[in-house]
């Protein structure tokens, strides 16, 4: 297998590399390939699934503890006040959706492309966070308000989402045209929640497991009370909608320097775990490739997604991701919390994929 290297010739030596790498950390390649049925359960199965997959998820559990470490020292306890719900219940789409780590990364990067192609947006991203400077840390604190806003205690994700609607309200200006900005503007907030719902909802839907469009109605709709806590009462409440709105702002996206820098940004800083490193020019990829098309052909990025057969690989990621239960995880953490199993939403993953197959 090859592919092309920034100067467009062909390279397979970096390609193939890129591709064991993930393949290899999730387990991918295996002689036991059937044994990921979701209708097939055995002891022999488990046996061999723990022997097997253990190893990874006491590595990636330990990269989970030090994002929460490093995050911020006032990380919350996702697994205390004991009872408490969150924004949304454990059987919601936005519960399901964002248990997967590789979702998270290829949806928010989608996400974020899609903010900056927006020039009001994209000069209140860019000129008042530290993106540039400490992408790193600007992913973590951005990764753990999200994990707050869905699993955290709602006293918790409360009070967090007013501390960032403060924030936001010193945040003035203008574009280089002369059009002012507030990041506190309803119009814009609108549009915020609607990329990064789009982002994370068609990178689990591409990559990590089909969804029909009641399923996405259905996170749309549930999206509702915490895009309200954060400003954005007009944004999407169902599939129809968003279509709508992505539609109205197409006139407006535009390409900029500042998106290629964001992408040079996102496929060298090390925002991945060290061994998925190799790899993540290919998850930067994959988010390019699931934006619209529209949208690519307007921001110059057409020709720049997955390569031949990358989309394969991605999936099988994502799918592995997707049963990767982490104990010290917020997702986890948060199952424990509500007196639910620490591996309940995996369960009801398999739940899905059994009906769905029997369907």
């Amino acid at each position: 297998m090859a592919s092309k290297n920034l100067n467009g010739v062909w390279d397979s030596k970096n390609h193939e590399s890129s591709l064991v790498a993930a393949e290899n950390l999730l387990g991918l390649k295996l002689v036991m390939a059937n044994a990921e049925s979701p209708v097939r359960e055995s002891p022999i199965r488990n046996v061999i699934r723990a022997a097997v997959f253990g190893p990874v998820e006491r590595h990636l559990d330990i990269e989970a503890r030090k994002f929460l470490g490093a995050a911020s020292a006032r990380a919350p306890n996702f697994a205390e006040p004991a009872g408490e719900p969150a924004l949304s219940p454990p059987d919601s789409m936005s519960w399901r959706i964002f248990k997967n780590p590789a979702v998270l990364f290829i949806g928010g990067v989608a996400a974020v492309l899609l903010e900056l192609a927006e020039p009001r947006v994209r000069e209140g991203v860019w000129r008042h966070s530290s993106f540039r400077t400490d992408p790193v840390a600007r992913l973590r604190r951005t990764g753990l308000a999200a994990m707050t806003t869905v699993y955290g205690p709602r006293s918790v994700a409360e009070r967090m989402i007013a501390k960032v609607n403060a924030m936001h309200a010193h945040v003035r200006g203008e574009t280089p045209d002369g059009e002012g900005y507030a990041a506190d503007d309803p119009a814009l907030l609108n549009w915020v929640q609607a990329t990064a719902s789009y982002g994370f909802l068609e990178a689990y839907a591409a990559y990590a497991a089909p969804l029909s469009d009641a399923e996405k109605d259905q996170y749309y709709s549930e999206s509702r009370t915490p895009a309200a806590l954060y400003g954005a009462t007009g944004a999407p409440k169902s599939l129809a909608e968003q279509r709508a709105l992505f539609a109205d702002m197409r006139p407006l996206l535009e390409p900029s320097d500042i998106i290629e820098e964001f992408i040079a940004i996102m496929r060298h800083a090390p925002a991945l775990p060290p061994h998925l490193r190799l790899s993540q020019r290919v998850f930067v990829r994959a988010a390019i490739d699931i934006l619209p098309a529209d949208a690519r052909a307007r921001l110059g990025l057409e020709g720049r997604g997955l390569r031949p057969f990358e989309d394969v690989v991605m999936r099988r990621v994502a799918r592995r991701a997707d049963r990767l239960c982490l104990p010290s995880g917020p997702p986890a953490q948060s199952c424990v919390r509500l007196g639910l199993p620490v591996d309940y939403l995996f369960q009801r993953e398999r739940e899905i994929e059994r009906l769905k197959l029997a369907a």
